[in-house]
């Protein structure tokens, strides 16, 4: 492949810094651009308010919590209805791990929340750019950072030394939460998961896409605390101005 493309020779990262960047008539040209690509929704479940979204997620946990699941969105036929196009109500930036799966959690089902999971809910680059994706292209009006109880990722941050591989790169990201939780009272890790959550928080409203959704008021960033022992999910009070 030639590689002399010059300004349209774009890496993967620089895309997803161009769309980070994207404000005023950018964000606009952004949208334009995906209504022409993208087929219309076929089920608009995205058409409710940020406040209306956050209390489905809260309602399906609460089903949950209570073992009276309705498992909504769960069939064939629901499948072939979002199979063209996604129009998902919310956005989830959670931790990898196995035992917080967000759609049975929240009690969802197929197109109703688009989840980025990664160890310790960081939100990195492109995990930014991705829910910029599901929230400005796709219309999620909620976007909640989902820690957990005995989140594994935050220990290990606490612990500090050296980790193999890539490791250190999501421990150095949950760093700041440690620290500025270590001097408060109660259990250290779950003040450490809490304040990660926050930190991750505040950093996607630190791109220019998502702040504008939200001082639009077409977006609402939300913090979450799962309880491993009950399934019950804790809304967060935010340090940061929303």
């Amino acid at each position: 492949m030639n590689s002399n493309n010059g300004p349209f020779n774009i890496s993967r990262r620089n895309s997803l810094k161009f769309v980070a960047g994207a404000i005023g008539t950018g964000i606009l040209a952004v949208r334009a651009g995906a209504e022409l690509a993208a087929p219309a929704p076929v089920i608009a479940q995205n058409n409710v308010t940020p406040d209306q979204a956050l209390q489905m997620l809260i309602d399906g946990n609460q089903r949950f919590v209570q073992a009276r699941r309705e498992k909504p969105n769960q069939t064939w036929t629901r499948i072939a209805q979002v199979a063209p196009s996604q129009a998902p109500f919310a956005a989830i930036l959670g931790c990898a791990d196995s035992r917080v799966p967000a759609e049975i959690v929240f009690d969802r089902g197929f197109g109703d929340i688009f989840v980025c999971r990664v160890a310790g809910n960081v939100a990195t680059p492109e995990e930014i750019g991705s829910l910029e994706f599901g929230t400005l292209l796709l219309g999620a009006k909620v976007l909640m950072v989902l820690g957990h109880e005995r989140c594994g990722a935050v220990k290990a941050a606490i612990e500090g030394g050296a980790l193999p591989g890539h490791i250190n790169s999501l421990t150095d990201a949950i760093q700041p939460a440690v620290e500025s939780s270590k001097n408060k009272p109660g259990d250290k890790v779950a003040n450490a998961v809490k304040a990660n959550v926050s930190l991750q928080a505040s950093r996607l409203k630190a791109s220019p896409v998502i702040n504008q959704l939200i001082e639009e008021g077409k977006l609402k960033i939300v913090g979450g605390y799962y309880d491993l022992d009950t399934g019950a999910v804790e809304i967060l009070p935010a340090p940061w101005r929303i």
